[in-house]
């Protein structure tokens, strides 16, 4: 027998449980959201000295933004901590905004895809990203996060989607060429902003030449933060615009 089938055989299924199973140690990003002060007034103090460390204005005394936050790590120094949840997608944008750091409330109401939601064709549009959003939404198809075994695709046609994954900062050029894109697609359909370039612009809103955000283009259903979001925060958003995220089911089958 050879090597190598041998230790594939010893080691066994590595593909991810989730969303039967809830996130790994492993799974969830390090650098996380800055969350961790629960003190109404001790978070207040604390974002007032965070909020010039910040680099994309996400800090105020009043809450955090989700949406613009590029986890950066800066406003750890003055005791913001790690919050490595992956399940974060929101429906509204001021959904992403938590006051004095308490999260809001997590769903999707109505799953636009819910009829169709055993089989989801994803689209991935790049509008002006760095990459590495593109990145953490295609590791989806490994073997280790196998989307496939959830009936998840991508698909080279919008007019085959279900789903339009929005990655990047809208330049100019790329304005109509979103919105022919978006008009392609069968309905139903669902559009998912990812990443704080997607949501607001990240480190680039206000820049000339761009167009942000998304959501001032096409209709966004479903927005999943992060820089980047990890591919489980991708996974979870897609499944909760189905309507079979694991926080809704309990785990889904």
């Amino acid at each position: 027998m050879p090597s190598w089938i041998s230790r594939a055989w010893k080691k066994g299924i590595v593909t991810t449980t989730y969303p039967v199973g809830a996130p790994t140690g492993e799974e969830i990003p390090p650098t996380g959201c800055p969350v961790g002060i629960e003190d109404a007034a001790a978070f207040r103090s604390a974002a007032a000295i965070a909020e010039p460390l910040c680099p994309t204005g996400a800090i105020t005394p009043a809450g955090v933004d989700q949406g613009q936050c590029i986890r950066c790590t800066r406003c750890f120094r003055v005791g913001f901590g790690a919050g490595g949840a992956v399940e974060s997608g929101n429906a509204a944008r001021e959904g992403l905004i938590w006051i004095s750091g308490t999260p809001p409330a997590l769903r999707v109401e109505p799953a636009p895809l819910a009829p169709i939601g055993r089989s989801i064709h994803v689209f991935l549009m790049d509008v002006g990203s760095c990459n590495a959003c593109n990145l953490e939404v295609l590791a989806l198809a490994n073997p280790y996060y196998d989307a496939a075994r959830l009936g998840i695709s991508f698909t080279n046609s919008p007019r085959h989607a279900d789903v339009l994954a929005v990655v990047g900062v809208p330049t100019e050029p790329l304005v109509e060429p979103l919105r022919r894109t978006y008009d392609a697609m069968p309905a139903p359909k669902a559009v998912l902003a990812v990443g704080a370039c997607a949501i607001d612009g990240g480190i680039f809103e206000g820049n000339p030449g761009l167009e942000v955000p998304v959501r001032t283009i096409v209709p966004v259903d479903l927005y999943v933060s992060g820089c980047p979001p990890p591919p489980l925060a991708v996974l979870d958003g897609i499944l909760r615009l189905a309507g079979r995220n694991r926080v809704r089911n309990g785990g889904d089958r």
